[in-house]
């Protein structure tokens, strides 16, 4: 059964380098990805983070001079999110991308809830990386 993707972006006024290294760190998730939490925490080779829900793990894609960024979270119901996420040149600027997965018997505002929630996280990446926050 195919799923339903929604791609958001937002350009960044900044190198995919420069917004890559930046957002590749999980320690920075409390700065522009409200829905990881707010404390993270590093154990050995894994990253948590403290949600609404409970702790959940928190895993990169290794480093990469391609702008992946994509993760694993392991939420605290045992269930594994896959989140693809890239930092994509544009000359001196770049555009972040994030695919948004319908996950299975997920209502269409449930859906739209979390667009807005990764369209706000993207803003406030922006934000940070640019400087202006």
């Amino acid at each position: 059964m195919e799923r339903e993707s929604r791609h958001l972006s937002v350009h960044v006024e900044r190198a995919a380098a420069e917004v890559y290294a930046f957002a590749s760190q999980p320690s920075n998730l409390p700065r522009w990805a409200s829905g990881l939490g707010s404390d993270v925490v590093h154990e050995g080779d894994d990253w948590f983070v403290e949600t609404p829900g409970g702790r959940a793990r928190v895993r990169f894609a290794p480093p990469n001079d391609l702008g992946v960024l994509d993760h694993e979270v392991l939420t605290p119901a045992g269930e594994t999110v896959h989140v693809p996420l890239r930092a994509i040149p544009d000359g001196d600027a770049c555009e972040v991308v994030f695919t948004l997965r319908r996950a299975p018997g997920m209502t269409d505002e449930e859906l739209d809830r979390d667009e807005a929630l990764v369209r706000a996280d993207l803003a406030r990446l922006k934000e940070v990386v640019e400087g202006r926050s």
